[in-house]
């Protein structure tokens, strides 16, 4: 009888626990309780967002599957600063997607999700953004490596940097699901964010956190690169010797490094500081009317990656236009002259049978 007892008195209170928990809610229950706006009809506000964003996310499709199409077309680029390049241009193209998919549940269209969509539409924004993040990241260290080395290419191995590229997913594969897997609010209404509202505060705190840190990683690792460059040419500039090429390819390696930095800065900084406000649970920061704001400022940055680091390469421009001519001017006589330019690039950009890659990125 006692273990009866027992065994009823843990069915009572697995019981109770459950009651806690709202697994068969809808969104607007949760949205409701973290006093977030959720319309039943399309305003303009509504529309004007989701029409900017819809273009903002065409766009960054595009540039970004012309950045990994010219990756793998031209074997100049099969060096492992590309591969990473081309890992971050999946990632802004996985944002690119997941913003387009958030863009066609957004709105009124919200009321009519299911709980497992929503964690869905919110999982693949963290994993592409986090993946974005991590990625750059990436590319600052092996710049950073690069530069102080005074090589061409990073010396690590192609299996090196494939190991790179998976853990880079690995990580944002976890933290973009660990919400869906228990990380929520689900449980403890009171935890729940206003952002998202079936999100505890305290995970939306450590992905802000997590995410200035890597920030704060960059700005040093780019500041100690710009710092280094400007002293270079100070020095080199005292020396007879000193050739203008040279001096060339420094002041474009300081205006790369400032507008990633200023780019960084501006696209992502006020989205952590407004997660993180919200995590904190700020009551007096009115962080549900910036919210879109911020997000969409977030995505640009995907499209401005993809500008910064490949489009300010001449080698990289060569083939986005020999791509583009193809598909549009497959059978024009613009064609050849391409051809005939890139033949000429070719032996001004190959030193010693090595490639120079231009120092621009």
């Amino acid at each position: 009888m006692l273990n009866v007892r027992f065994g009823c008195s843990g069915c009572a209170f697995r019981t109770a626990a459950m009651k806690h928990c709202f697994y068969n809610e809808t969104v607007g229950f949760f949205y409701n309780n973290s006093r977030k706006e959720l319309t039943t009809y399309w305003r303009t506000k509504d529309v004007l967002v989701v029409a900017l964003g819809l273009t903002v996310s065409v766009i960054v499709l595009l540039t970004n599957l012309l950045v990994i199409t010219a990756i793998v077309i031209n074997r100049r680029f099969h060096y492992p600063i590309y591969y990473l390049l081309g890992n971050l241009a999946a990632a802004d193209l996985f944002a690119g997607i997941a913003y387009m998919f958030l863009m066609f549940h957004t709105g009124p269209r919200t009321a009519e999700l299911s709980l497992k969509t929503w964690f869905i539409r919110q999982s693949l924004l963290d994993t592409s953004l986090t993946a974005s993040v991590v990625n750059l990241l990436a590319i600052a260290v092996e710049r950073h490596q690069t530069v102080f080395t005074m090589q061409l290419h990073s010396k690590m191995s192609n299996q090196r940097v494939m190991i790179l590229i998976f853990c880079i997913w690995v990580t944002a594969l976890l933290l973009g699901l660990i919400p869906s897997y228990g990380w929520h609010c689900l449980c403890a209404l009171e935890k729940c964010s206003s952002m998202a509202p079936l999100y505890s505060r305290s995970y939306l705190t450590f992905w802000a956190i997590s995410n200035l840190v890597i920030f704060l990683i960059m700005v040093v690792v780019y500041t100690h690169i710009f710092i280094y460059v400007k002293r270079k040419m100070t020095r080199m500039s005292k020396h007879t010797s000193f050739h203008p090429r040279y001096k060339e390819t420094m002041i474009s390696l300081v205006k790369t490094v400032t507008i990633i930095l200023s780019a960084f800065v501006i696209c992502w900084t006020p989205g952590q500081v407004v997660l993180l406000l919200d995590g904190l649970g700020c009551k007096s920061c009115n962080v549900l009317a910036v919210e879109k704001y911020v997000l969409l400022l977030a995505e640009i940055n995907s499209l401005i990656n993809a500008i910064v680091y490949s489009y300010r390469d001449n080698e990289m421009r060569s083939t986005f236009r020999r791509i583009l001519c193809f598909i549009c001017y497959r059978n024009s006589r613009y064609t050849p002259t391409v051809v005939k330019l890139n033949t000429a690039d070719r032996r001004t950009l190959s030193q010693n049978g090595h490639f120079t890659v231009d120092s621009s990125i």
